[in-house]
């Protein structure tokens, strides 16, 4: 046994499956306890005339590129192996069924092990008509992130940029000096789409911007509060792990308010969305969709397909119910509701230079 563990060890294709499902196990454990969120300290306010009629709320969600008919989607989880496809063809099930977009995990394995491929397919061979993202990391070539689009007949494309992560993690990269130029070349090189994801660090106002000047559609915040890479990462070294560094970066919270005045680029939102309320904040701060991962993970892992199906859905209602509690017919009215920021959000706008009380004062109510 000790001589296949050494050879698995030398084995890239291995050390991918390994890692992954490693990955979807303490992903779901993180989950298990509730913890603090910058979320809680963006209070929307409540005008009780000014609350809109149920029947006239419309979902659908449009940006530069992006046309959703949902602000909610599936975020990038896992796959490359046969536990992890087991949880991507109920995943694709609970997109089709609700009618959501979703991202898979990243697909660099497929491209060493061309016998993971099935467990990435299978998001599209069950939910043929749904919006599907492939995702890849910053290191791949234009023509392999080309062959990850092509294998899941994917709309669009999500790079992660995930610096924390690698840097604790065991096997990861140390030089992230090519990724801007990489990120231009597949932008231009892969025919769909491109949008840009953290892992749940966070991005600033400075990132989302180059982003935007590489041609980059959406980029996705995804902050700390969520799922914690960095954690999971050190969680796997053998030498003491690096956990000095979890909860490093900005919140999904941060990462809006900083790259609000950031034009012609279309923000999306992830880590840390607890509930519908938690979608609502972050579509008020300027998010053209919201994505969930973890928490989602945790329903289908612990209660099963039919249980994630119906919370999809109930959050999709709830949604509605919010922004009729808030005055919002559509997604891009919610931009016009006051929100108070308070505590640790509060103090990041001001660090930042950023008005904190104009959200107090957006609808003149």
């Amino acid at each position: 046994m000790a001589a296949e563990d050494a050879a698995a060890a030398q084995d890239p294709a291995a050390q991918d499956a390994r890692r992954k499902d490693d990955h979807v196990r303490l992903a779901s454990a993180q989950h298990a306890e509730p913890r603090a969120h910058d979320f809680d300290h963006v209070r929307p306010m409540n005008h009780p005339l000014a609350a809109g009629d149920r029947s006239r709320v419309s979902l659908r969600t449009t940006g530069r590129v992006l046309d959703w008919p949902v602000p909610l989607y599936i975020n990038g989880m896992t796959g490359g192996t046969a536990h992890t496809a087991t949880i991507n063809r109920a995943l694709a099930l609970a997109a089709r069924e609700t009618g959501v977009p979703i991202a898979s995990g990243s697909t660099g394995i497929l491209h060493r092990d061309p016998a993971a491929i099935p467990s990435f397919r299978v998001l599209r061979d069950l939910n043929p008509d749904g919006f599907v993202l492939a995702n890849v990391n910053a290191n791949l070539t234009p023509a392999q992130a080309r062959r990850s689009v092509e294998i899941l007949e994917a709309d669009g494309l999500q790079v992660h940029i995930n610096p924390a992560q690698e840097i604790v993690m065991p096997e990861g990269d140390r030089d992230f000096t090519r990724w801007a130029d990489n990120v231009a070349a597949i932008v231009e090189g892969v025919g769909v789409p491109v949008v840009v994801k953290e892992v749940g660090a966070g991005m600033s106002r400075g990132t989302v911007a180059r982003l935007r000047d590489l041609g980059v559609a959406a980029v996705d915040v995804s902050g700390r509060g969520g799922t914690d890479f960095t954690a999971i990462e050190s969680a796997r070294r053998t030498d003491g792990g690096m956990d000095y560094l979890a909860g490093w970066g900005q919140s999904a919270v941060e990462g809006l308010l900083d790259a609000s005045s950031v034009e012609g680029v279309d923000l999306l939102a992830s880590g840390g969305v607890r509930h519908p309320l938690d979608v609502v904040r972050a579509l008020a701060l300027g998010a053209t969709a919201v994505g969930v991962a973890g928490g989602f993970l945790r329903v289908l892992l612990t209660e099963g397909e039919a249980a994630l199906v119906a919370r999809i859905q109930a959050w999709l209602g709830q949604i509605g119910d919010v922004m009729t509690l808030v005055g919002a017919h559509t997604v891009p009215d919610l931009r016009r509701v006051d929100l108070l920021l308070t505590g640790p959000v509060r103090e990041f706008c001001e660090l930042r230079g950023i008005d904190a009380a104009a959200y107090a004062r957006r609808s003149g109510l």
